[in-house]
């Protein structure tokens, strides 16, 4: 579908900065560059609630199949989604997230300045 492609890009061009930036806290806090890493982790998070996807099998099953987002298609094991998600560290996410924070507050304000069309008026 183009809009999810168009969707995809947004969100690439967005995050990618984030997580490139979370990469040395990655590797300091001991976690190897892994075929489930930083990137593809997120993507998946992303994936899963975007997508409204039912679950791991369903989401290894898309990783395989098509990739998802940023990430070329992958064959992973259910089981090694499963275990990464248990072990992946929660304060990366919430890291990038608030590296995101900045631009969309940027973002936001810039669409708070538009006039409103007049259908809205």
């Amino acid at each position: 579908m183009v809009e999810d492609e168009v969707i995809a890009e947004q969100l690439s061009r967005l995050l990618t900065p984030a997580i490139t930036n979370q990469e040395n806290y990655y590797r300091k806090l001991g976690l190897r560059e892994r075929i489930l890493n930083l990137p593809l982790m997120m993507a998946a998070v992303l994936t899963l609630l975007w997508r409204d996807v039912a679950g791991v099998r369903e989401l290894t099953r898309m990783l395989a199949r098509d990739g998802f987002l940023w990430c070329n298609p992958t064959k992973v094991s259910q089981q090694a989604i499963s275990q990464r998600f248990l072990t992946f560290p929660s304060e990366l996410f919430e890291k990038v997230f608030k590296d995101l924070l900045p631009s969309l507050r940027t973002a936001w304000h810039s669409r708070n300045k538009r006039p409103l069309p007049e259908s809205i008026q």
